[in-house]
């Protein structure tokens, strides 16, 4: 048995109805995992699913607000009701900051509302994996995979911003720190930060002259990412492969950082 198999294996993927997250989703299901795909709208849900009907792995999908722990739980619920169990959580459901606004001028809510989904979102999703996960260890079943998207940005300096940017440091922070409180249990936490990748949420700036003019000369692969080139991650760190692989912050930019 190939070490990347993951047949018995069963992921959650917030927001895996499509960019990254459906990258991820579609690269797990090939490798023989269980898949629920957890999103807001249910067409999108079908839609993604669909893509993936014909692959090894079993694919379900959960409607869900990541913002809301209700609704977290009632969706890890039906995951269990589905499959049994959860192996491997991506937390990758996340929104973009809408416009570039000075700092001054952020206002309360659009603050509270980046946190809610990106960081909170985490925090509801992630809880609810780890409570399954580490009550399956304790009676003998020890494994789990709890990974996060978070961004480039959550290490440069990204004027008007800073909103997203701290949501996503904190993840970091959240995962280096559940890698070493669960570790005992068998789980594994990791970050996956991309770089500039061809998504919904990238796609008004990628048709702008002037930020292409900018970017793609400091991408040393010059193309942007596909959420294809997520697949490989996601199979490396839902395996066994990574056993001993845990805290890190994974960037998977084409280069953009190292030039």
């Amino acid at each position: 048995m190939s070490i990347f198999d993951l047949s018995g294996r069963v992921a959650v993927i917030t927001g895996g109805n499509g960019g990254i997250g459906l990258g991820i989703a579609q690269a797990l299901a090939l490798s023989g995992c269980g898949v629920s795909i957890w999103g807001r709208n249910e067409a999108k849900n079908k839609a993604a699913a669909a893509t993936m009907a014909r692959g090894p792995g079993e694919v379900d999908t959960r409607i869900c607000d990541v913002s809301d722990p209700a609704s977290v739980r009632e969706a890890m619920q039906a995951t269990l009701d589905t499959f049994g169990r959860v192996d491997g959580c991506f937390a990758n459901a996340g929104i973009g900051s809408g416009g570039r606004k000075p700092f001054i001028e952020r206002s309360e809510e659009e603050w509270r509302r980046m946190f809610a989904t990106n960081l909170d979102g985490v925090f509801h999703v992630f809880q609810a994996a780890a409570r399954h996960m580490t009550e399956r260890a304790e009676s003998g079943d020890a494994f789990g995979r709890l990974v996060a998207t978070s961004s480039l940005a959550s290490l440069f300096g990204t004027a008007r911003n800073e909103h997203y940017a701290g949501s996503k440091a904190a993840i970091n922070a959240l995962c280096r720190a559940l890698a070493v409180e669960l570790a005992r249990y068998g789980i594994t936490a990791n970050a996956i930060l991309p770089g500039w990748i061809k998504s919904d949420m990238t796609a008004a700036a990628m048709a702008n002259d002037k930020f292409l003019a900018n970017v793609m000369p400091r991408i040393p692969l010059r193309r942007f990412g596909e959420p294809s080139d997520f697949g490989g991650i996601a199979v490396y760190l839902m395996s066994k492969a990574s056993s001993y692989h845990t805290a890190d912050c994974f960037v998977i930019d084409g280069g953009y950082a190292a030039f």
